[in-house]
């Protein structure tokens, strides 16, 4: 193997510190040979998708990828903006306000954003990041709870792209903040706005992305801290348990995956006469294909046919300030250590300073 060319290093420069923001990811237009690419991409992980491999690679390019690129992208149109799609908007925007959050609390460090999936990609802007001078690395998935499928592949990348450096940055990496104080009350407090405009239904589902039920049992964490949340939640809005219901959606192939499903509850709800339901996804952070199409339509559209009546869906955290706050501090606790406060900043800056002045003018009195 041969590794990296290093960028120069900067004697008398204090270490630039980096947080990185990463989302699954998103195709580069809702188009077919797009949607084609992103998808060979996602489902080749063997994180995603663990079954044995080659006969998983015959189906994938024998199969799937010639008949799902066309359905996925229509569905991708139906929601994709002028600026593109929601995920990247929604993403691109975190970071710009986790940026100015962090300067807000005193913190000098450079904030960046990145896709497992599609562009930009993590391994491109990791090689950016190196560059620019960045010698100690925050890696924040936007994932609040973990699973192996998500922050465990973006751990994977990140250690593939580590083996191919000569001076690996430091790294830390922020596994799940399901519980963390301040997500849940981003969480909460979007659900009052949203009750306060709307008024509250009759029950409150909150649906997470779902992962094969053979997740659980291998020993993934993802099921236990996706139910804490939603007590947590449950908690801090201070109402009956039994109006609150945790449900699983995006399920893919045969397998049986976390239960019970979101579509077939709402169905089984409305045919036993509840008239009004409020829809939440606290495991996205940012609206995407999974909330806008798949909860927003397809789901409302399952609840109203079957005889329900009222269906509010309440959107992903996205770029509320709540969220931001919340982002904020998650960072700014797993920075500690780092010297990331402008205070100690500029101790380090003078401090090298001081030190390549003092060999400067030991060499010149030799």
């Amino acid at each position: 193997m041969t590794l990296a060319c290093e960028p120069a290093f900067q004697h008398g420069s204090a270490a630039r510190i980096g947080v990185l923001l990463i989302n699954l990811g998103t195709p580069d237009a809702p188009t077919a040979s797009a949607l084609r690419r992103y998808l060979a991409e996602f489902l080749s992980d063997p994180r995603v998708v663990e079954i044995p491999r080659l006969l998983w690679l015959m189906i994938l390019h024998g199969i799937i990828l010639r008949i799902r690129p066309a359905k996925s992208a229509a569905k991708y149109a139906s929601i994709w903006q002028p600026e593109g799609s929601p995920l990247a908007i929604w993403t691109r925007k975190q970071q710009q306000h986790l940026q100015s959050q962090l300067e807000h609390m005193g913190m000098v460090v450079h904030t960046a954003y990145a896709m497992r999936y599609g562009n930009p990609s993590l391994m491109f802007v990791l090689d950016k990041l190196k560059k620019e001078g960045i010698e100690k690395i925050l890696f924040l998935p936007l994932y609040p709870q973990y699973a192996s499928a998500t922050t465990g592949s973006v751990i994977d990348v990140v250690m593939k792209w580590a083996a191919q450096q000569r001076r690996i940055p430091e790294m830390r990496f922020i596994n799940h903040y399901h519980d963390h104080p301040a997500y849940i009350q981003a969480l909460a407090e979007s659900v009052r706005q949203h009750w306060n405009t709307h008024g509250a239904a009759e029950r409150l589902l909150l649906s997470f992305h779902g992962v094969p039920e053979r997740s659980l049992h291998l020993g993934d964490p993802y099921h236990c801290e996706c139910h804490k949340t939603a007590r947590l939640l449950t908690q801090a809005l201070a109402i009956d348990p039994s109006r609150v219901q945790v449900t699983f959606q995006s399920r893919f192939g045969k397998a049986k995956w976390l239960g019970p499903y979101t579509e077939p509850t709402l169905v089984e709800w409305a045919q036993s006469g509840v008239k009004s339901v409020d829809v939440m996804c606290p495991g996205f952070t940012s609206d995407c294909l999974e909330t806008l199409e798949e909860i927003n339509m397809e789901a409302r559209e399952a609840f109203l046919q079957a005889g329900g009546q009222h269906f509010q869906y309440i959107p992903c955290l996205n770029d509320n300030r709540p969220w931001i706050t919340a982002l904020g501090q998650i960072a700014q606790q797993h920075l500690q250590g780092w010297g990331a406060d402008a205070e100690s900043v500029q101790a380090l800056h003078q401090d090298r300073l001081q030190q390549r002045q003092r060999a400067i003018t030991m060499g010149a009195s030799k």
